[in-house]
């Protein structure tokens, strides 16, 4: 989701939500990283999303990815083992400013700001906006993804 300024929709803000085929191979781990970092260099802020746990192409997670791509860390991002799933949000400024969350599989999913200024955020409500649209999904898909497997 792109937020763009109202005068010269001048880009603002990206909301990235992970998809299993930004972890299908390391091509699409590098371009995703590559494009949220240039994002971040910018002046564009990101709210990040990765419910997928870390994978072959990405063992940090994508927020390990960022950090490494950005060179913000000298050692390798540890996850939570408990917790693999990442929730970030990305103030962009001249040091870049990071809102971390980590959750659980299965865990309701908590507000996160995302940025239009340094200095200024929203709460984007993930969980509520999540429900909402699952909800609203056709009984049908609803059903398949409830069979028990």
């Amino acid at each position: 989701l792109a937020i763009r300024h109202v005068s010269g929709h001048r880009l603002v803000a990206l909301l990235e939500v992970i998809s299993p085929a930004n972890k299908d191979r390391a091509v699409s781990v590098e371009d995703f990283v590559t494009n949220v970092a240039t994002a971040l260099e910018y002046g564009v802020h990101v709210l990040l999303v990765d419910l997928f746990p870390p994978g072959r192409y990405d063992p940090r997670g994508f927020h390990g990815e960022i950090l490494r791509r950005l060179e913000e860390v000298g050692e390798p991002y540890a996850l939570p083992p408990e917790e693999p799933l990442t929730l970030a949000s990305y103030a962009a400024a001249p040091v870049i400013d990071m809102y971390i969350e980590h959750i659980a599989i299965g865990s309701s999913l908590p507000e996160m700001p995302l940025f239009f200024l340094p200095e200024r955020y929203v709460d984007v409500p993930l969980e509520t906006t999540y429900q909402a649209a699952y909800h609203g999904m056709p009984a049908f898909w609803r059903e398949i993804l409830e069979k028990p497997q």
